[in-house]
């Protein structure tokens, strides 16, 4: 793994919609443009989406507004892990093409989402983020509401540029936020759930491109509080050439702390049995016991999907590019299986 670090400002993509620099960066110094796409607008993909754990009331809570071309699929789930129980509702909305004119960066726009049953609102100011929404008949006619804040302090965050050998113009241009402290509720059925900042983390999964038909990936990410600090871990493969970089990252109080190959070892008996994860450098060793399986298949000719989704807790080994280590214990995160033809 060569790890190709990104350092100064450029356009993503060249002339051609070939990614001018694969590679990794700490912050979106790479400028998206979805005009510069050499691609039909039903194969863009653009999405935002927050996931947001509390280890202190032992329960989590995902939003997604995306626009992925020829349909726009926004959802929420919400999590309790001491049943353990998880609900997703999704809406669908055909052709959006560009309609939902998501910002060309995570930095700054705002972006909202509203028909008869959803209303969500993703809001971005200096320093945090908002997370708004109301959706009737969330689950057995009942309404799901909250409102979340996630404070972003200045920080190093992991984004990676990836291209596709078989395909020049298909890219994946990736953010992802970890760390970010967590205020504010949901409410469902006559529960509400509040979010500590002391102890609970939000996170950001922002994603601007164009893919190829077929992918499987494997991603987890988790936050927490190590020492006293906040530590968070970004993990994955599997999707497009990752050549120049991965997207394996520890973050340590604002600090990124970049990791070569990280290896999912997935239990082929479940999802829920207890699973390891390996590194190369043996810096990211460490054992996960799930909880809840987040799974979902769809299967209509031309659109298939495959997720799990697994939450647990996640013990073991960091190490820092110092060569620190951070003994982790019963952190809780998700580590995911993904496999999808659209």
């Amino acid at each position: 793994m060569r790890n190709i670090e990104v350092t100064k400002p450029k356009r993503l993509l060249k002339e051609d919609g070939s990614l001018r620099q694969p590679g990794f960066s700490k912050s979106l110094i790479q400028e998206y443009d979805r005009k510069d796409i050499k691609a039909s607008k039903f194969r863009i993909k653009e999405w935002d989406y927050y996931l947001v754990l509390s280890p202190s009331s032992n329960f989590g809570a995902a939003f997604t507004i995306s626009d992925i071309g020829y349909i726009g699929l926004q959802s929420v789930s919400l999590l309790d892990f001491s049943k353990p129980w998880e609900h997703t509702e999704s809406v669908i909305k055909p052709f959006t093409m560009g309609k939902l004119n998501m910002p060309p960066t995570s930095e700054k726009g705002n972006i909202t989402y509203s028909d008869k049953r959803l209303n969500m609102e993703f809001q971005v100011t200096k320093g945090q983020r908002r997370i708004v929404c109301e959706f009737k008949n969330f689950y057995m006619g009942k309404t799901l509401e909250c409102d979340i804040t996630l404070s972003q302090p200045d920080m190093d965050t992991m984004v990676i540029a990836t291209p596709w050998k078989e395909k020049k113009t298909a890219f994946y241009y990736n953010q992802k936020i970890n760390c970010m402290r967590a205020t504010g509720f949901v409410k469902f059925d006559g529960k509400e759930y509040t979010f500590n900042p002391e102890t609970d983390f939000g996170t950001l999964d922002w994603g601007r491109g164009v893919w190829t038909y077929d992918n499987t990936w494997y991603w987890g990410s988790g936050n927490g509080i190590v020492n006293d600090k906040p530590f968070g871990f970004n993990i994955g493969y599997g999707f497009g050439d990752t050549s120049a970089a991965s997207e394996n990252m520890l973050f340590y109080d604002g600090k990124c702390h970049k990791l070569d190959d990280v290896t999912f070892n997935i239990p082929k008996s479940s999802y829920t049995d207890p699973w390891t994860f390996t590194s190369s450098d043996g810096r990211f060793e460490m054992d996960f016991i799930p909880i809840i399986d987040r799974a979902a298949k769809i299967d209509v000719k031309l659109i298939v999907t495959d997720q799990h989704q697994v939450f647990g807790k996640m013990s073991g080994k960091a190490i820092l590019d110092d060569g620190t280590a951070l003994e982790v214990k019963d952190l809780l995160c998700f580590a995911e299986d993904v496999h999808n033809k659209y």
